[in-house]
């Protein structure tokens, strides 16, 4: 079967995007991982299927590149969206369901995409860490020398320890830098350091702004390494959250057509 697809990346988060709206796509989790294959595949992050949804513009499923279903990602939330303006779906703005419900977006110039992330209402502070829910489970820690810092190394001790080796979390290293937050992602199912994490850094602005260390009282400039992203939010008591918007950049990088091999799992 020839399956046709489109690439987006946002800040160097890359995504396979392909249209299910007539419902005919059935993927096993052995085809989902070989459209994410960097050496034998597409190559991707994760994989995004646009599909029909009552009541809403369309719906968002999203696979790791491991080939299983994830929880909210909000970089490729910003990339179905200039996805679906690009097939022609929706304008400047939208509504869309993902698996944590309903979230709206306004496209920008420049290729920018302002994201509305889910409400978060419980923020665990622990003697060396921060754990928290922005739409997928995040481990927030301040360190130094965050360039230099053995990312995969750390995060992995923390992603497979006791509590979370079942779940899976995604582990953000953190260090402020001038007037912005630098963030560093490992992200569960990737199994590997991304370029960037959109829910990844909406948990550590709201961590830093539990420091005292945003930008300003309700924003946070992010930097990642591959690019720029911001954070604004308000916020209620010490550890609610909610108007929190994710904004960056949302860009097609090519489009094509792939031969899909019988793959079972």
């Amino acid at each position: 079967m020839v399956v046709q697809f489109h690439k987006f990346q946002g800040t160097g988060n890359d995504f396979v995007m392909l249209d299910n709206r007539k419902g005919q796509l059935q993927l096993t989790e052995a085809q989902l991982k070989f459209l994410c294959s960097r050496r034998f595949g597409i190559g991707a992050d994760g994989l995004i299927l646009i599909e029909l949804e009552p009541g809403a513009d369309f719906k968002m499923v999203y696979y790791n590149s491991n080939g299983k279903p994830s929880s909210m990602c909000g970089n490729g939330g910003r990339c179905i969206v200039a996805y679906a303006n690009q097939l022609g779906m929706i304008q400047d703005k939208t509504k869309f369901i993902a698996t944590d419900g309903l979230h709206e977006a306004v496209l920008l110039p420049d290729n920018l995409v302002s994201l509305k992330m889910a409400d978060v209402r419980l923020v665990e502070k622990h003697s060396d860490y921060y754990f928290l829910n922005t739409g997928s489970p995040h481990v927030v820690k301040f360190t130094d020398s965050l360039e230099q810092f053995p990312v995969i190394e750390e995060a992995r001790k923390i992603r497979y320890n006791d509590r979370f080796t079942e779940a899976g979390t995604n582990v953000n290293f953190i260090q402020k830098h001038n007037d912005a937050l630098f963030v560093r992602t490992y992200e569960r199912g990737v199994e590997d350091e991304t370029y960037s994490c959109g829910t990844g850094v909406t948990a550590a602005a709201l961590v830093a702004s539990l420091e005292g260390l945003a930008t300003s009282k309700n924003y946070c400039d992010i930097a990642t390494l591959g690019g720029k992203l911001k954070v604004s939010f308000e916020k209620v008591l010490d550890q609610n959250f909610y108007n929190i918007w994710l904004t960056g950049p949302a860009e097609f990088v090519f489009r094509g057509e792939i031969e899909l091999p019988k793959l079972i799992d």
